[in-house]
């Protein structure tokens, strides 16, 4: 297992493919079913099964379980591997409307306002729908517990409302070492694409401890939402340089090999891209393991070209 960086090294990601469908160019994103396809492990003998007593009567989670121990056994002193499972919120109230709205009328009017006359899209909660897709998550974790999944080590979650709830709903009372108390980190740079959107604004930090008061909120986080700008949206290419930039944090201070992230579209897109992961879009609720191997290299970070924050769409 790799050690801590210094201020002259960098981490370099990859995805390592061949362990989940959903880093496969033959699986449509469009149809594939997290929950009833094992989280998407791949049925497959490893190389290291021959270094594990009766391989025939461990289930396949056990023999990867194995083999990623092995991975980072026998990686040099700059090399780690990490299993990431990247969850995405239920369906929030933000969602219906833009559906209703269309994503054109959603961006350039609808999405600037507060909300309706029933219903609050700032910082945006989840339907009722969206906590529905939530205990699917928490189903589907309990059933592959009892197979063997290697879980969690670790709990990052975005500040915004709906993922907070959808990380408690998920991982609460799973009865494995970290959800009961379940105690995730929030780390600001985990949120969505920032800016316009007031479903993206989140809410203070004092609101957020009155909720959750379990949750580890991490230091340097501001009582007020800093990041948000009401006339300017960030740019994809600054959220992959965000992200880019939470890996780091991560992969740098985080020793741990299973982690979750809970999280959103546009975050989990940046984070697939930053890994080198091929686009797979998830559906609200929907989970997406990733084999990611770190190489720790020499110097700084390789300069990105980064778009500016761009206006609300005529």
């Amino acid at each position: 297992m790799a050690s801590s960086t210094s201020s002259e090294s960098h981490w370099r990601f990859s995805t390592v493919p061949g362990f989940f469908y959903q880093s496969e160019p033959s699986t449509d994103a469009s149809t594939f079913d997290y929950a009833s396809s094992n989280f998407g492990l791949i049925p497959r003998p490893y190389p290291t099964d021959t270094n594990i007593p009766d391989p025939e009567t461990k289930t396949p989670w056990e023999r990867f379980a194995h083999h990623i121990r092995t991975l980072n056994h026998t990686a040099d002193q700059n090399t780690c591997y990490k299993v990431l499972f990247l969850g995405r919120h239920g369906e929030g109230y933000h969602n219906v409307a833009e559906r209703e709205y269309g994503t054109l009328e959603w961006d350039r009017h609808y999405s600037l306002l507060p909300g309706t006359s029933t219903e609050s899209w700032i910082d945006a909660r989840l339907t009722e729908t969206g906590k529905s897709q939530a205990r699917t998550a928490h189903s589907t974790w309990s059933q592959q517990i009892k197979t063997g999944i290697p879980t969690p080590e670790s709990f990052y979650v975005s500040p915004l409302n709906r993922c907070l709830e959808t990380a408690h709903i998920t991982f609460s009372g799973l009865g494995v070492k970290g959800t009961e108390p379940f105690r995730p980190l929030v780390k600001e740079l985990l949120r969505e694409t920032i800016g316009q959107h007031t479903c993206d604004s989140r809410s203070s930090k004092s609101a957020i401890e009155a909720e959750y008061p379990l949750y580890i909120i991490e230091p340097g986080f501001t009582e007020t939402d800093e990041l948000y700008d009401a006339v300017l949206r960030e740019s994809n290419s600054a959220r992959d340089k965000r992200f880019r930039d939470l890996l780091q944090d991560i992969f740098t201070n985080d020793e741990m090999v299973v982690l979750s992230l809970t999280a959103h579209s546009g975050a989990i897109t940046s984070l697939l891209n930053v890994l080198g992961h091929r686009r797979f879009d998830l559906e609200t609720g929907g989970v997406i393991p990733v084999l990611v191997r770190g190489e720790r290299v020499e110097g700084p970070l390789p300069q990105m070209v980064v778009e500016p924050w761009f206006p609300v769409p005529k």
